[in-house]
């Protein structure tokens, strides 16, 4: 996406900046008091940083946070193609947080943007004292999806027509009912921003490019090695990740926890920001003692 032509009127557009990290430049929202803890927020595919537009400002009331766009989503410009898998993600994410000198004490990351919380958890040689995922993507598609998603993500990737498909895909209509489809309602501001999105061919390329090069088989075998405290919400009314993913990855790690929240669905945090803020506050305090 281009700042200067989609950028007027991005929610916190005022805490946004632009940071050269090889190999991307990076869109980054960033607010809070300099000496309070620091929390980073990882959006899913797909998202971008207007995921966390009514958790940002309320976190940074106490916390120093971070959101950036992840490679190849939102704003922030893909600088190597064959860098949209999951350890490269968290591994240019973590250089990214060197370059800024952002240790954090807290990673929160939204469905797949969990997958990369937890990476970074396990890889990062300063950990966070905590990982909160929402409705977070650590299950493969079961069944057939299992091998045939990912082969039709490779070929959208690689293909022109990608921008016609985002096109019929942006329509009003269309958007609300690829919303629907995770179980979530969310407002009109929330409807519109996604349709931005979704229309963008730069931003399709770089979910679709993502999702053709992601695999959980690691992170997976990893989780039962992980130290740091975990916590995965799940939304009872998820329609793309069911709770039992979040409550079977929980039961593999030496300090997960899963709790499920009634009444919402995959995009739980933009549908209830207030909860998942506070939910947030109170996990960051109850892990504060190092």
């Amino acid at each position: 996406m281009d700042w200067a032509r989609q950028g007027a009127g991005w929610p916190n557009r005022e805490a946004s900046r632009f940071i050269e990290s090889r190999p991307h430049r990076w869109h980054v929202q960033a607010a809070g008091p300099s000496d309070a803890p620091r929390v980073l927020l990882l959006h899913g595919a797909g998202g971008a940083t207007h995921s966390w537009r009514g958790v940002l400002p309320d976190l940074a009331r106490d916390h120093r946070v971070m959101a950036p766009d992840l490679p190849g989503h939102g704003f922030t410009r893909l600088g190597a193609r064959w860098r949209s898998g999951l350890p490269a993600m968290a591994e240019d994410a973590a250089a990214l947080m060197a370059a800024e000198d952002f240790a954090p004490d807290v990673i929160v990351g939204h469905s797949a943007g969990a997958a990369v919380a937890l990476r970074l958890a396990l890889d990062m040689a300063r950990p966070p004292r905590l990982v909160i995922g929402f409705n977070a993507a650590l299950g493969n598609f079961p069944g057939l999806a299992g091998w045939l998603f990912p082969i039709m993500a490779k070929m959208l990737a690689a293909n022109p027509l990608t921008a016609l498909v985002a096109s019929r895909l942006s329509t009003e209509a269309s958007v609300a009912r690829l919303i629907e489809g995770t179980g979530s309602r969310i407002d009109a501001e929330g409807l519109a921003l996604y349709g931005r999105l979704i229309s963008d061919r730069a931003h399709v390329d770089g979910a679709l490019r993502m999702m053709a090069q992601w695999s959980l088989d690691r992170l997976n075998a990893d989780l039962p090695r992980l130290e740091v405290p975990a916590l995965l919400i799940a939304a009872e009314k998820d329609l793309a990740v069911p709770p039992e993913t979040s409550e079977a990855a929980a039961g593999r790690m030496k300090a997960g926890r899963a709790e499920r929240w009634p009444g919402l669905g995959h995009l739980a945090h933009e549908e209830a920001p207030e909860r998942a803020a506070e939910a947030i506050r109170a996990a960051a305090q109850a892990y504060s003692a190092g």
